[in-house]
């Protein structure tokens, strides 16, 4: 293999890690939020949901993307190198 094709499939595959990363951060992160936002539905005042939800909003958006820039970034570049695997 000639070294500007290894340096173009090494381009290809850190491209494809690096947004299936961030592309499963964001879902994570919406996922996760979603999920944790089901804990604030048994306040009895809008106040109080909102409140809740606001409290925590943050903790579930760093746990839920930090899991899937994880999750995106492996997978990613796992089938980056798939990808451009040499037959």
């Amino acid at each position: 293999m000639s070294k500007q094709s290894s340096q173009k499939r090494l381009l290809i595959c850190t491209f494809l890690a690096l947004a299936s990363g961030f592309f499963g951060g964001y879902i994570g992160g919406q996922i996760s939020l979603q999920a944790h936002s089901q804990n604030c539905q048994n306040q009895r005042w809008e106040l109080f949901k909102a409140g809740c939800k606001v409290a925590i909003a943050p903790g579930a958006m760093w746990q839920g993307s930090t899991t899937g820039i994880w999750t995106g970034s492996v997978l990613g570049a796992f089938f980056g190198g798939l990808v451009t695997r040499k037959e």
